[in-house]
């Protein structure tokens, strides 16, 4: 059961890897221009254009490396106990960004449309369940 878990987490987290990484070297996909995709996936008031393409890197980095450990994490008997903090942390990190997508303080920060929009429909909660996924994996493991 672990390993289906990690599966579908792991494809979840390398498209989301996929789509930063392309960021970073200047490709819109899947939005047709610049302006758009930021309003669509940044969110911030009058934003114009992607943050700088370092950080949408390291983004794509720390998706891939969250996809990798809950594949990791699937195998009890490996990595000790230090794995198994960091599916909690994973866990705690994508649950706080799945819950905050749904507060009126975030709606605040990120007013843009778009970005409104996907956020409650398809940000936020495939942050929860990451977070959970990654939850029920650094669980299992101490079963």
């Amino acid at each position: 059961m672990s390993m289906l878990i990690a599966a579908f987490m792991f494809i979840a987290l390398l498209a989301v890897s996929t789509a930063h990484f392309l960021w970073s070297i200047g490709k819109t996909w899947p939005i047709r221009g610049e302006k758009l995709l930021a309003q669509t996936v940044v969110g911030t008031a009058g934003i114009e254009h992607m943050p700088p393409r370092l950080a949408s890197f390291g983004v794509a980095v720390f998706i891939l490396l969250a996809g990798i450990a809950a594949l990791a994490l699937a195998d009890h008997d490996g990595n000790g106990l230090w794995l198994t903090i960091a599916g909690f942390v994973f866990a705690l990190l994508f649950l706080a960004r799945g819950g905050i997508g749904y507060t009126a303080w975030w709606a605040n920060q990120t007013p843009e449309p778009n970005f409104r929009l996907n956020d409650r429909r398809v940000y936020s909660p495939m942050c929860l369940f990451v977070g959970a996924g990654f939850l029920a994996l650094a669980i299992m493991r101490l079963l």
